[in-house]
Protein backbone atom coordinates (compact mmCIF):
# COMPACT_ATOMS: atom_id res chain seq x y z
CA UNK A 1 0.00 0.00 0.00
CA UNK A 2 1.40 3.40 -1.01
CA UNK A 3 1.87 5.94 1.77
CA UNK A 4 0.75 9.52 1.10
CA UNK A 5 1.45 12.46 3.38
CA UNK A 6 -1.01 15.37 3.26
CA UNK A 7 0.70 18.26 5.02
CA UNK A 8 -1.88 20.34 6.89
CA UNK A 9 -2.25 22.17 10.21
CA UNK A 10 -6.03 22.80 10.25
CA UNK A 11 -8.01 19.56 10.81
CA UNK A 12 -11.16 21.28 9.51
CA UNK A 13 -9.61 22.44 6.23
CA UNK A 14 -11.98 21.57 3.36
CA UNK A 15 -9.26 20.95 0.79
CA UNK A 16 -7.20 18.73 3.07
CA UNK A 17 -10.23 16.64 3.96
CA UNK A 18 -11.15 16.31 0.27
CA UNK A 19 -7.60 15.10 -0.46
CA UNK A 20 -7.69 12.60 2.41
CA UNK A 21 -11.07 11.23 1.29
CA UNK A 22 -9.98 10.89 -2.34
CA UNK A 23 -6.66 9.27 -1.39
CA UNK A 24 -8.33 6.70 0.81
CA UNK A 25 -10.82 5.88 -1.97
CA UNK A 26 -7.83 5.01 -4.14
CA UNK A 27 -6.25 2.75 -1.54
CA UNK A 28 -3.54 5.06 -0.20
CA UNK A 29 -2.48 4.90 3.41
CA UNK A 30 -2.69 8.55 4.45
CA UNK A 31 -0.99 10.47 7.22
CA UNK A 32 -1.19 14.20 7.95
CA UNK A 33 2.23 15.55 8.91
CA UNK A 34 2.18 18.86 10.77
CA UNK A 35 5.31 20.80 9.83
CA UNK A 36 4.94 22.77 13.05
CA UNK A 37 6.09 19.59 14.80
CA UNK A 38 8.91 18.81 12.39
CA UNK A 39 12.20 17.51 13.83
CA UNK A 40 15.45 16.56 12.14
CA UNK A 41 18.19 14.29 13.49
CA UNK A 42 21.54 14.43 11.72
CA UNK A 43 24.22 11.78 12.24
CA UNK A 44 25.65 9.49 9.56
CA UNK A 45 22.38 10.09 7.77
CA UNK A 46 19.55 12.63 8.01
CA UNK A 47 16.13 11.79 9.42
CA UNK A 48 13.13 14.14 9.20
CA UNK A 49 10.14 13.23 11.38
CA UNK A 50 6.84 14.76 12.44
CA UNK A 51 3.98 13.30 14.48
CA UNK A 52 6.05 10.13 14.76
CA UNK A 53 6.24 9.76 10.97
CA UNK A 54 9.55 9.45 9.15
CA UNK A 55 8.95 11.57 6.05
CA UNK A 56 11.40 9.52 4.00
CA UNK A 57 9.06 6.52 4.42
CA UNK A 58 6.28 8.27 2.49
CA UNK A 59 5.88 7.68 -1.23
CA UNK A 60 4.62 11.21 -1.90
CA UNK A 61 3.63 14.44 -0.18
CA UNK A 62 0.87 16.95 -0.92
CA UNK A 63 1.59 20.31 0.70
CA UNK A 64 -1.67 21.96 1.74
CA UNK A 65 -0.10 24.52 4.08
CA UNK A 66 3.22 25.25 5.74
CA UNK A 67 1.77 26.32 9.10
CA UNK A 68 2.38 29.46 11.10
CA UNK A 69 5.60 30.39 12.84
CA UNK A 70 8.70 32.57 12.77
CA UNK A 71 10.92 33.16 9.75
CA UNK A 72 13.49 30.69 11.11
CA UNK A 73 10.79 28.03 11.50
CA UNK A 74 9.53 28.54 7.95
CA UNK A 75 13.07 28.42 6.54
CA UNK A 76 13.68 25.17 8.44
CA UNK A 77 10.47 23.63 7.04
CA UNK A 78 11.29 24.67 3.48
CA UNK A 79 14.85 23.39 3.83
CA UNK A 80 13.57 20.00 4.97
CA UNK A 81 11.18 19.82 2.01
CA UNK A 82 14.01 20.85 -0.32
CA UNK A 83 16.17 18.06 1.11
CA UNK A 84 13.39 15.53 0.55
CA UNK A 85 12.79 16.80 -3.00
CA UNK A 86 16.53 16.61 -3.76
CA UNK A 87 16.41 12.96 -2.76
CA UNK A 88 13.55 12.21 -5.15
CA UNK A 89 10.47 12.63 -2.97
CA UNK A 90 7.36 13.33 -5.09
CA UNK A 91 5.69 16.55 -3.93
CA UNK A 92 2.78 18.67 -5.02
CA UNK A 93 3.75 21.40 -4.94
CA UNK A 94 7.55 21.33 -4.99
CA UNK A 95 8.92 23.54 -2.21
CA UNK A 96 10.59 25.89 -4.70
CA UNK A 97 7.20 26.59 -6.31
CA UNK A 98 5.59 27.33 -2.94
CA UNK A 99 8.42 29.72 -2.09
CA UNK A 100 8.19 31.41 -5.49
CA UNK A 101 4.45 31.97 -5.16
CA UNK A 102 4.53 33.02 -1.49
CA UNK A 103 6.83 35.94 -2.24
CA UNK A 104 4.75 38.37 -4.32
CA UNK A 105 7.83 40.35 -5.34
CA UNK A 106 9.72 37.32 -6.64
CA UNK A 107 6.56 35.92 -8.26
CA UNK A 108 5.95 39.22 -10.07
CA UNK A 109 9.50 39.11 -11.43
CA UNK A 110 9.10 35.53 -12.67
CA UNK A 111 5.73 36.27 -14.27
CA UNK A 112 6.94 39.42 -16.03
CA UNK A 113 10.17 37.78 -17.21
CA UNK A 114 8.07 34.98 -18.76
CA UNK A 115 6.29 37.59 -20.91
CA UNK A 116 2.99 37.24 -19.04
CA UNK A 117 0.91 40.43 -18.65
CA UNK A 118 0.91 41.77 -15.09
CA UNK A 119 0.00 45.20 -13.66
CA UNK A 120 2.68 47.86 -13.24
CA UNK A 121 4.40 47.08 -9.94
CA UNK A 122 6.89 49.06 -7.89
CA UNK A 123 8.79 47.95 -4.79
CA UNK A 124 10.81 50.38 -2.71
CA UNK A 125 12.37 50.91 0.70
CA UNK A 126 11.94 54.67 0.53
CA UNK A 127 8.75 56.52 1.51
CA UNK A 128 9.33 59.50 -0.80
CA UNK A 129 9.88 57.22 -3.81
CA UNK A 130 6.69 55.35 -2.92
CA UNK A 131 4.68 58.58 -2.71
CA UNK A 132 6.04 59.65 -6.10
CA UNK A 133 5.00 56.42 -7.86
CA UNK A 134 1.60 56.41 -6.15
CA UNK A 135 0.95 59.93 -7.46
CA UNK A 136 2.16 58.92 -10.93
CA UNK A 137 -0.02 55.77 -11.19
CA UNK A 138 -3.03 57.45 -9.56
CA UNK A 139 -4.84 54.31 -8.43
CA UNK A 140 -2.85 51.61 -6.64
CA UNK A 141 -2.97 48.87 -4.06
CA UNK A 142 -0.38 48.22 -1.38
CA UNK A 143 0.11 44.53 -0.63
CA UNK A 144 2.15 42.61 1.92
CA UNK A 145 4.89 40.77 0.04
CA UNK A 146 4.06 37.73 2.15
CA UNK A 147 0.28 37.80 2.49
CA UNK A 148 -2.84 35.75 1.86
CA UNK A 149 -6.64 35.96 1.62
CA UNK A 150 -6.58 39.67 0.84
CA UNK A 151 -5.46 40.51 4.38
CA UNK A 152 -3.50 43.75 4.76
CA UNK A 153 -4.26 45.10 1.28
CA UNK A 154 -4.79 48.88 1.04
CA UNK A 155 -6.03 50.95 -1.90
CA UNK A 156 -5.03 54.54 -2.64
CA UNK A 157 -6.84 56.46 -5.37
CA UNK A 158 -6.06 60.09 -6.23
CA UNK A 159 -4.04 60.30 -2.98
CA UNK A 160 -7.01 59.17 -0.87
CA UNK A 161 -6.99 55.91 1.11
CA UNK A 162 -10.10 53.85 0.34
CA UNK A 163 -11.84 51.38 2.63
CA UNK A 164 -12.83 47.97 1.18
CA UNK A 165 -16.34 49.35 0.49
CA UNK A 166 -14.87 52.17 -1.61
CA UNK A 167 -15.45 54.97 0.90
CA UNK A 168 -12.61 57.28 1.87
CA UNK A 169 -10.59 56.70 5.05
CA UNK A 170 -9.17 59.38 7.33
CA UNK A 171 -5.69 57.83 7.08
CA UNK A 172 -2.97 59.97 5.52
CA UNK A 173 -1.22 58.42 2.52
CA UNK A 174 2.25 59.37 3.74
CA UNK A 175 1.59 57.89 7.20
CA UNK A 176 0.20 54.68 5.69
CA UNK A 177 3.21 54.20 3.41
CA UNK A 178 5.61 55.04 6.23
CA UNK A 179 3.97 52.45 8.48
CA UNK A 180 4.28 49.79 5.76
CA UNK A 181 7.98 50.50 5.35
CA UNK A 182 8.52 50.86 9.08
CA UNK A 183 6.97 47.43 9.73
CA UNK A 184 8.18 45.46 6.71
CA UNK A 185 11.19 47.45 5.47
CA UNK A 186 9.65 47.70 1.98
CA UNK A 187 6.37 48.53 0.31
CA UNK A 188 4.93 46.60 -2.66
CA UNK A 189 2.80 48.88 -4.85
CA UNK A 190 0.69 47.58 -7.72
CA UNK A 191 -1.40 49.47 -10.24
CA UNK A 192 -5.13 48.99 -9.61
CA UNK A 193 -6.81 47.65 -12.75
CA UNK A 194 -10.35 48.89 -13.30
CA UNK A 195 -12.50 45.81 -13.65
CA UNK A 196 -16.13 44.60 -13.71
CA UNK A 197 -16.17 44.10 -9.91
CA UNK A 198 -14.68 40.63 -10.06
CA UNK A 199 -11.52 38.69 -10.72
CA UNK A 200 -10.92 35.16 -12.00
CA UNK A 201 -9.42 32.26 -10.07
CA UNK A 202 -8.31 29.54 -12.48
CA UNK A 203 -7.12 26.16 -11.22
CA UNK A 204 -4.18 24.73 -13.13
CA UNK A 205 -3.21 21.12 -12.48
CA UNK A 206 -0.36 19.45 -14.34
CA UNK A 207 -0.45 21.91 -17.23
CA UNK A 208 -4.21 21.82 -17.74
CA UNK A 209 -7.14 23.93 -16.58
CA UNK A 210 -9.31 21.98 -14.14
CA UNK A 211 -11.87 24.77 -13.86
CA UNK A 212 -12.26 28.45 -13.13
CA UNK A 213 -14.52 30.76 -11.16
CA UNK A 214 -15.28 34.43 -10.95
CA UNK A 215 -14.81 35.88 -7.50
CA UNK A 216 -17.34 38.70 -7.37
CA UNK A 217 -16.90 41.44 -4.79
CA UNK A 218 -19.90 42.61 -2.76
CA UNK A 219 -21.63 45.62 -4.34
CA UNK A 220 -19.45 48.70 -4.06
CA UNK A 221 -16.43 46.81 -2.78
CA UNK A 222 -13.12 46.39 -4.57
CA UNK A 223 -11.66 43.29 -2.84
CA UNK A 224 -12.80 40.07 -4.54
CA UNK A 225 -11.31 37.39 -2.28
CA UNK A 226 -13.85 34.83 -1.07
CA UNK A 227 -12.48 35.18 2.46
CA UNK A 228 -13.25 38.92 2.28
CA UNK A 229 -16.91 38.49 1.28
CA UNK A 230 -16.57 37.70 -2.41
CA UNK A 231 -18.89 35.12 -3.98
CA UNK A 232 -17.89 32.38 -6.45
CA UNK A 233 -19.60 32.17 -9.84
CA UNK A 234 -19.15 30.01 -12.92
CA UNK A 235 -16.52 31.24 -15.39
CA UNK A 236 -15.60 30.02 -18.85
CA UNK A 237 -12.07 30.99 -19.84
CA UNK A 238 -11.13 32.08 -23.33
CA UNK A 239 -8.31 30.24 -25.08
CA UNK A 240 -6.02 33.22 -24.40
CA UNK A 241 -6.90 33.27 -20.71
CA UNK A 242 -6.21 29.54 -20.46
CA UNK A 243 -2.80 30.04 -22.05
CA UNK A 244 -1.94 32.88 -19.67
CA UNK A 245 -2.91 30.83 -16.62
CA UNK A 246 -0.98 27.74 -17.67
CA UNK A 247 2.07 29.87 -18.49
CA UNK A 248 1.86 31.64 -15.11
CA UNK A 249 1.77 28.37 -13.18
CA UNK A 250 4.71 27.13 -15.24
CA UNK A 251 6.69 30.32 -14.54
CA UNK A 252 6.27 29.72 -10.81
CA UNK A 253 7.11 26.02 -11.17
CA UNK A 254 3.78 24.87 -9.73
CA UNK A 255 2.11 21.57 -10.57
CA UNK A 256 -1.09 22.74 -8.88
CA UNK A 257 -1.91 26.44 -8.74
CA UNK A 258 -4.67 28.97 -8.34
CA UNK A 259 -3.96 31.74 -10.83
CA UNK A 260 -5.68 35.08 -10.23
CA UNK A 261 -6.56 37.12 -13.32
CA UNK A 262 -8.10 40.58 -13.53
CA UNK A 263 -10.02 41.76 -16.60
CA UNK A 264 -8.93 45.25 -17.64
CA UNK A 265 -9.92 47.42 -20.59
CA UNK A 266 -6.77 46.38 -22.48
CA UNK A 267 -6.90 42.68 -21.64
CA UNK A 268 -6.26 40.31 -18.74
CA UNK A 269 -3.43 40.56 -16.23
CA UNK A 270 -2.09 38.02 -13.76
CA UNK A 271 -2.33 39.44 -10.25
CA UNK A 272 -0.68 36.54 -8.45
CA UNK A 273 -0.29 32.78 -8.29
CA UNK A 274 -1.23 30.73 -5.24
CA UNK A 275 0.66 27.45 -4.87
CA UNK A 276 -1.48 26.18 -1.97
CA UNK A 277 -4.98 27.24 -3.06
CA UNK A 278 -8.24 26.10 -1.50
CA UNK A 279 -10.52 23.96 -3.65
CA UNK A 280 -13.69 24.82 -1.71
CA UNK A 281 -14.86 27.68 -3.95
CA UNK A 282 -14.63 25.76 -7.23
CA UNK A 283 -16.36 22.77 -5.65
CA UNK A 284 -19.28 24.81 -4.29
CA UNK A 285 -19.81 26.68 -7.56
CA UNK A 286 -18.92 24.07 -10.21
CA UNK A 287 -18.91 20.74 -8.35
CA UNK A 288 -15.32 20.23 -9.50
CA UNK A 289 -13.23 18.41 -6.93
CA UNK A 290 -9.60 19.41 -7.42
CA UNK A 291 -8.58 16.57 -5.11
CA UNK A 292 -9.44 14.09 -7.87
CA UNK A 293 -7.13 15.87 -10.33
CA UNK A 294 -4.32 16.16 -7.78
CA UNK A 295 -4.51 12.44 -6.95
CA UNK A 296 -4.51 11.64 -10.69
CA UNK A 297 -1.26 13.58 -10.94
CA UNK A 298 0.25 11.83 -7.91
CA UNK A 299 -0.62 8.41 -9.33
CA UNK A 300 0.87 9.34 -12.70
CA UNK A 301 4.16 10.19 -11.01
CA UNK A 302 4.42 7.11 -8.79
Amino acid sequence: MKKLGIVVTDPNDWTANALISEAEKRGFQTVCPDLGKLETYISRDVKHTTNGTDLSDLDALIIRDMGSGSNDAHLFRFDVLQDLAKNGKIMINPPAAIQNAANKFHASCLISEAGIPTPHTFVTQDTDSAIEIISKLGDVVLKPVFGYKGIGIERIKDNVVLAPDGTSCPAEVYDLVSSYIGEKGIVYIQEFIENPGRDIRAFVIDGKIAGSIYRKAPDGCWINNLSQGGSPQRCELTAEQERICIDAADAIGAVYAGVDLIEGEEGCYVLEVNATPSGAGIYSSLNINVAEHILDTIENRL
